[in-house]
């Protein structure tokens, strides 16, 4: 069995911004409100005509381009995401058309903000096992579709964005040294998409409720520290390290009161904890994806540098992966 590793990253991020500040005025909260719960200063927010699939592709690009890789000889395209453009075509299908990948399987993988790091670990298996030789890895969301702007608890969270990676066999020992994925169905209550019910058949019904997210915050909390806490110790022992062994920490960008209490509870220093959801706020699977590409370009991840990545969503799903960069 071959090793895998990440040889091509790729992002995108909307342009518009839209900042606590912009929130005081729609909803009733405030600048100090936010920071001081979620440690979120400003999110992206994707423009009306702009779908999931187009920042999909722009971040499928890039990645490509940072691999070298023809798209013509791309095996194998996934998108983690929970926002598509529609039930189907699926954003895998549509990119797999935009890049002009005609050799490649193309589907979507649904496990929230754990999505990137379930399709990183199927397409490893791919890989690995010597199914295919290579593979693109996106996570992508447009998950403000979503959002109910006057709930200020969820509608201060959350931001549009996509971010991707290219897999294939590596050299030596590096690449994904261990995976764990996990889920825990019986708390899939704290964190859902509302919609209404209708009869399908229905064919009078003219108006269907937008779905928009409900959470329960402080339960969820708890759930994740101690779901992520775990991945990350059982991801370490599956790749024959100790905590002491790694450094650096890539987690999913949900809350940094939650970041924070993962840190403690591993014992681990704030300094080996990428951070960035001040500007982007939580992205679902996307988020873990841009925070990958940003720790990179920023240099916080050096060649030989043992890197954990680690998250949990809705579902309860969690994950994580250690990888030898």
């Amino acid at each position: 069995m071959r090793n895998v590793g990440i040889t091509g990253l790729g992002h995108y991020l909307p342009k518009r911004v839209l900042t606590n500040a912009d929130l005081e005025q729609m909803v009733e909260t405030s600048d100090e409100w936010i920071v001081s719960r979620t440690g979120i200063k400003e999110r992206r927010i994707a423009g009306k005509d702009e779908k999931n699939s187009d920042m999909a592709i722009k971040a499928a690009r890039e990645a490509l381009k940072d691999a070298r890789l023809d798209p013509a000889r791309v095996e194998l395209i996934i998108v983690a995401t929970i926002s598509p453009d529609s039930s189907f075509p699926s954003v895998a299908c549509l990119v797999q058309k935009a890049v002009h990948a005609p050799r490649a399987a193309a589907f979507d993988v649904s496990a929230a903000c754990s999505g990137f790091l379930y399709a990183l670990t199927t397409a490893k298996q791919f890989i690995r096992n010597g199914v295919y030789k290579n593979a693109l890895v996106i996570a992508s969301e447009k998950i403000t579709t979503y959002v109910n702007w006057n709930d200020r608890g969820t509608c201060v969270l959350f931001g549009d964005g996509a971010g991707a990676c290219v897999l294939k066999p590596v050299a030596g020992k590096r690449g994904i040294l261990s995976d764990y994925i996990h889920a825990q169905g019986h708390f899939g209550d704290l964190m859902m998409v509302v919609a209404e019910e209708r009869d399908p058949l229905d064919q009078q019904t003219k108006m269907i409720t937008l779905p928009h997210i409900a959470m329960q915050g402080q339960e969820l909390f708890k759930v994740a520290v101690n779901s992520m806490a775990a991945a990350v110790g059982i991801a370490v022992k599956k790749a024959g390290l100790k905590l002491s062994d790694i450094d650096y920490v890539v987690p999913h960008q949900a809350n940094d009161r939650i970041i924070s209490a993962v840190a403690r509870k591993l014992h681990l220093p704030k300094e080996k904890i990428f951070i960035n959801i001040d500007r982007y706020g939580n992205m679902s699977a996307a988020s873990i994806a841009v925070a990958l590409y940003e720790a990179v370009e920023r240099k916080k991840i050096k060649r030989g540098d043992y890197v954990v990545l680690v998250t949990f969503g809705a579902g309860l799903v969690s994950a994580a992966n250690v990888v030898k960069w």
